[in-house]
Parts: C-alpha cells; structure tokens; sequence
C-alpha cells in the first residue's frame, strides 16, 4: 500500500494527475487499519513479549521496535491532518502532504528493516518450537486482512475501493494510464 500511495504522489507530482482524495484516504484508512489494529498488536503481544521473556538481552531492541508502533501511529495522525490541509488549501498544500508521506514510508520501510535483520534473527535463536506455534496461530492468516481468515466485508469494501480508484498500473481507474 506504501508503495501505491508514493506512485499516486508521483503522479500528481510529474504528471500533473488531480488528486483523488477519496482514494488517498482510502489508502491512508487501510494502513492504519492494518498497522494499527492488526498488525503490531499482534506483533508487541505475541512475537516480542515471547522473545522479551526468553531473551533479556532483547528487551532494548523490542523496546525501540514498541515506541516506533506508537510513534508510527503519531506520524499517520499527522499524515491524515496534512491530507486535510491538501484536500482544503489546495495545491499549495501539496509539497508537506507529499513529503510527509516518504518521510512516513521510509520510517515504516526502515522499522520493517530492523524487524526482518535484527529482532527475527534473534527470535530464530531464542523462541522454542512452542512459542513460534503460539506467535504463528495469532499471525496465521492475518499477514494482510484482506487476504486472512478475518477477512471482513468492510475491508473487502475498501481493498474493492482502493482498486477501483487507484489508476493503473496500481488499481483499475480509467483515465490514469
């Protein structure tokens, strides 16, 4: 989704495309739902309170990981408002709404980043056969609730939003190609 939000940016940034605002809260809907809701609660409850009890060493990192959750959360809400300013000043308003939006992918990008090369190598180590049962059942089919078992109809309603105003090569709008 980060990567579908930077190509819409570039569009309206090169190519002079009229902003969607519809779409871009859209997108901004769908990755606070997935982040916030789903995601890293699962992740500060399951995956980081085991490794935190098997590993004390991890706990500085796990403690980082846990305020970039609620930093992350902090920088969307200031997402959202500077999407607020566009849609209202117009586009004078664009340039912070657009670099706001990298600064948040490459603070996101960045986390994922420290996830995958530092806390999920340790985990490998330190988390037992139990445990890694315990953190799967609670990710298992919740990668992208979209696609998990708690697929609901109000994010089939959104995934279906995204796709139809997005503009190809990312979704299905006419017009954008």
């Amino acid at each position: 989704m980060l990567h579908g939000l930077l190509y819409v940016i570039r569009q309206i940034r090169f190519s002079k495309a009229a902003p969607d605002f519809r779409l871009l809260e859209a997108m901004l809907d769908y990755i606070a739902d997935f982040s916030e809701r789903f995601h890293h609660p699962k992740e500060d409850a399951y995956l980081f309170a085991r490794l935190g009890a098997r590993n004390p060493g991890a706990v500085a990192l796990i403690d980082r990981l846990q305020r970039e959750h609620q930093s992350g959360a902090a920088k969307l809400s200031a997402l959202r408002q500077a999407l607020a300013r566009y849609r209202e000043a117009g586009s004078s308003a664009f340039p912070v709404f657009a670099a706001q939006v990298a600064q948040y992918a490459a603070f996101h990008w960045d986390h994922m980043r420290v996830e995958e090369d530092e806390l999920l190598p340790l985990a490998r180590v330190h988390l037992t056969d139990a445990d890694w049962a315990t953190v799967d059942a609670a990710f298992l089919g919740h990668t992208d609730p979209l696609f998990g078992a708690e697929r609901t109809e109000a994010y089939q309603d959104l995934f279906d939003r995204i796709v139809n105003l997005a503009p190809s090569p990312i979704g299905r709008a006419r017009g954008s190609d």
